[in-house]
């Protein structure tokens, strides 16, 4: 047994690590600093908070004593990530659509935003998710008297109380930083990522302990397995079946699961990793599950508690550290579920308990900014210490029975009760709210009777005779045994009665009312969330109101500075430039969906509403457009895919069409001009060599004229023909230079000395400016020298005014080694400025200056092979100004 001072110790730095890693994310996000926290890899590690102590805990005492039934924990979320994908895609495009803040705002959204159906979902999931709460503080106080031998459990409750108000501090402190509610919380997110990883590497640490560690290897954990612990005859049968459908109903349902998944989802592309790296998390988790079991029952004594086999292997070994890391898995598991239940349970009470009542009990006409935003904080933050007071105290009342162990799949089982109707409305239009308010009202009402009831048996007589002879002794209505239906199984007893009623009234009482216009409404947006746009259709719903009534509303929910922005961006997009917008439906619908994200989709209606009234409609006409647009919406779906094609397809055609327009006219630019650099020395050629073939009383001083013109056509001929060569050579990518460190001062010395001959000859002076000493670039020193030669004979023979002049500097910046070369000539034409580093582009009117128009497109490729380039300044004043840059690798010695 370990100090329970060392364990706290741990304890509270774990959960100081915590804080600190939640912190700095929030910092980090405040400045805009997001990068990792977009990753898929955090988005599936936060998912990972299915996994709770009862996963880490209770997989390993089901396996022990039920065998293989374990593996359903994970198979049910398998299956909906890899087969439901669309499902959850669908949840997450809505979510993000109508800015759904939780499980009870998509229901209430769907179904006309209704309040009534909101109130009811939320009241389900507190009472689904307090015991769970609880069946956390169990694990977490069990755990602890495990590792320290406290067997008596004196100071069980104050362990439990001082967990519970750590949690409610935390989940306080980064959980309610921002009021709108599907803002991202950051820093919670990157905290619950660290505990998925935790979690994992302590119980694969464990399982490999338990392989390797106190057994010979995996053949000697299998010859351990007897057939009855593998309960071979009972996989596949009712309750397997059962408890795969409530584990892939509680990874859409939760309202933990339907946090991390939906609202907190960043980017939709996400779930596709998700779709495969989740159930590879789930498959690392469970793997070792079957040999801890198997080996706690092979080395523990008869009768320990198979829940805490993760604890007691390492501890009956000696292997404390090992211990004390399997207690921060299963602390991490249980603080991570409770944290986002609490965040998502206190955002659902404040939005559809909290504001509703705060709107009857409200008679002010106006509120003062940002009012609405205290309430909000206010209600979250008591309703977070009120949900986790509720699960101790739950804790308390069940004094810690066996009993507790088994209320995570009854927790499951009764928020499956909102399955149909988030299944339904997200695909049938027809469902109707009556529906779904009747269906979960039954289906949770039979749930609570046939197994929160009973779950408290042991703890009160009055209710072991109400399960064992019924109520007032009438054995027909047993909980446990309905109508002399008797399924052995509890669970699946209860679980068929009460989704069997709550469908068939969703799907009945749907067929037997009619849908409001709202309802039909929302239910065409829902279920045709891919294909329609956010908001509502123009022309069906009218409603009006004074913008500034709306702007004072906005202000109480958003606070000023958001809403000012908010109806600023809206006037501009209406091009109203000072001023309110005008307020017309779709404003009115987008302004509704912008408070939705912070109070919820029903009370942001209702508070709409109280200014712009309900709304007018056509009920023709909306009946109308709900029948007709199932078939006209995908008709016109399918042309508007075809003319989104056909656009794209001639956009595309055009643009190419463009590029061999101006291809060809390079190509017909540079036949001419090669021609023409051709033509010119051919024709002096000729002319020269048939003089001398033709008049033989030359003389040898003509004759010696005429073969210098000849030389000289042959060397102008030979340089086109190297220089069409080299730029062939170099786009070829075949380049092999041996890049050696080179002093690029003087190269462009060299340079300078060689076009100074031209440069008088032209007339044009040459001024040096500051130049750089002592630096070295990695180059070949020949081909570094043909750049600068070629920049410089360009602003010699371009210069063309007056007194001309070109300037020549050196610098190092940036780390870069850089040449500036400028003129005072007439510049370049920005319709040139790309134009001129292309083949042959010598721009316009510079035709006759007489060049091939190679020397920048050869001296661009030269530089990137030199990791460098050449670029165009046109903001160094008039004339033409190139600037050359190349890395510099270091100082020469002095």
């Amino acid at each position: 047994m370990l100090s329970a001072n060392l364990i706290l110790v741990v304890s509270v730095s774990y959960v100081a690590l915590l804080f600190v890693v939640a912190f700095v994310v929030d910092r980090r996000a405040q400045r805009g600093r997001i990068g990792w926290l977009q990753s898929p890899l955090v988005y599936t590690l936060s998912i990972s908070i299915y996994c709770t102590s009862w996963t880490f805990y209770g997989a390993v005492g089901s396996a022990a004593r039920s065998g293989l039934e374990f593996a359903t924990i994970y198979l049910g979320p398998t299956l909906v990530f890899v087969g439901w994908w669309w499902l959850l895609r669908k949840l997450v495009r809505i979510g993000r659509v109508h800015r759904i803040t939780s499980i009870a705002d998509l229901i209430s959204s769907r179904f006309g935003k209704s309040p009534t159906l909101a109130v009811f979902v939320t009241l389900i999931a507190v009472i689904a998710t307090t015991p769970y709460i609880a069946l956390q503080l169990q694990s977490v106080t069990l755990s602890f008297r495990v590792i320290t031998g406290d067997t008596d459990g004196t100071s069980e409750g104050m362990t439990a109380f001082w967990v519970a108000a750590g949690m409610a501090l935390f989940t306080i402190l980064f959980g309610t930083r921002n009021v709108t509610a599907n803002e991202r919380h950051h820093g919670v997110v990157a905290a619950i990522a660290v505990e998925a990883l935790v979690k994992l590497f302590a119980l694969i640490a464990v399982g490999l302990f338990a392989i390797y560690g106190i057994s010979e290897g995996l053949s000697d954990v299998f010859t351990r397995v007897s057939p009855e612990l593998l309960h071979a005859s009972d996989v596949f049968d009712s309750r397997w079946v059962a408890l795969t459908f409530l584990s892939a109903t509680a990874i859409i349902c939760l309202p933990r699961q339907f946090q991390v998944t939906v609202v907190e989802n960043i980017d939709e592309k996400h779930l596709a990793t998700a779709s495969w790296m989740f159930p590879l998390y789930l498959v690392l988790i469970s793997i070792f599950v079957l040999p801890i079991a198997v080996a706690g029952l092979a080395h523990l004594p008869a009768g320990s508690n198979p829940d805490m086999f993760v604890l007691t292997l390492p501890l009956s070994a000696g292997e404390g550290g090992l211990a004390t890391f399997a207690f921060i898995g299963g602390f991490s598991s249980a603080t991570s579920m409770v944290i986002v239940a609490a965040i998502a349970l206190s955002t659902m009470v404040s939005n559809h308990i909290v504001m509703p009542v705060a709107l009857k009990t409200s008679h002010s006409g106006h509120y003062t900014s940002g009012d609405v935003r205290r309430l909000l904080l206010i209600s979250r933050r008591v309703s977070i210490a009120a949900i986790l007071f509720l699960g101790f105290l739950y804790f308390r009342l069940t004094d810690g029975s066996d009993g507790l162990a088994s209320i995570g799949l009854i927790a499951f089982a009764g928020i499956a009760q909102v399955l149909p109707g988030v299944v339904g409305g997200v695909t049938w239009r027809g469902a109707t709210r009556y529906g779904a308010l009747s269906g979960v009202v039954a289906g949770f009402a039979i749930w609570a009777y046939m197994l929160l009831v009973p779950s408290f048996r042991t703890e009160f007589a009055a209710i072991s005779f109400f399960v064992e002879a019924g109520p007032w002794g009438l054995a027909a209505l047993r909980p446990q045994a309905f109508l002399g239906i008797d399924i052995p199984d509890p669970l699946v007893h209860a679980l068929f009665w009460s989704l069997a009623v709550n469908v068939t009234l969703f799907i009945a009482v749907s067929l037997a009312t009619r849908p409001t216009p709202l309802e039909r409404l929302q239910g065409a947006l829902f279920v045709d969330v891919f294909r329609t746009r956010a908001g509502e259709p123009p022309g069906v719903i009218h409603r009006a109101a004074p913008a500034e009534d709306l702007f004072v509303l906005a202000q109480r929910i958003l606070g000023s500075e958001p809403a000012r922005i908010f109806f600023e961006d809206f006037a501009r997009a209406q091009g109203i430039r000072a001023g309110l917008p005008v307020v017309d439906d779709a404003f009115i619908a987008r302004l509704e969906r912008e408070l939705g994200g912070t109070v919820g989709a029903a009370s942001a209606h209702a508070m709409v509403s109280q200014i712009a009234g309900g709304g007018t409609i056509s009920l023709t006409e909306l009946m109308n457009i709900a029948d007709e647009t199932a078939q006209i919406l995908e008709y016109s779906q399918q042309l508007a895919e075809k003319s989104a094609e056909l656009e794209s397809t001639a956009r595309q055609l055009r643009e190419a069409n463009a590029k061999l327009q101006k291809l060809a006219a390079q190509k017909d630019d540079f036949l001419s001009q090669v021609s023409h650099e051709l033509r010119t020395p051919m024709t002096s050629l000729r002319s020269f060599s048939e003089i001398l073939l033709e008049t033989p009383d030359v003389t040898s001083e003509q004759a010696q004229r005429f073969l210098a013109i000849i030389n000289l056509e042959c060397l102008r001929l030979t340089t086109l023909l190297d220089e069409i060569l080299d730029l062939s050579f170099l786009e070829s990518g075949k380049v092999d230079w041996k890049l050696v460190p080179v002093d690029p001062e003087a190269a462009l010395n060299r340079a300078l000395e060689s076009i100074s001959v031209l440069a008088a000859r032209n007339g044009v002076r040459i001024e040096a400016g500051e130049r750089e000493a002592d630096v070295t670039v990695m180059a070949d020193f020949g081909r570094l020298t043909q750049v600068f030669l070629n920049i410089l004979n360009n602003s010699v023979k371009y210069n063309t005014s007056r007194a001309p002049v070109i300037e020549v500097r050196s610098t190092c910046r940036d780390g870069d080694y850089v040449v500036s070369i400028g003129d005072n000539g007439p510049g370049i034409a920005e319709t040139d400025n790309e134009t001129i580093f292309s083949k042959f582009g010598r721009g316009s009117g510079r035709q006759e200056a007489g060049s091939s128009g190679l020397g920048l497109p050869i001296s661009r490729e030269i530089l990137r092979k030199f990791n460098g380039d050449v670029l165009l300044r046109t903001d160094a004043g008039p004339g033409a100004h190139f600037e050359i840059r190349i890395p510099a690798t270091s100082r020469l010695a002095a």
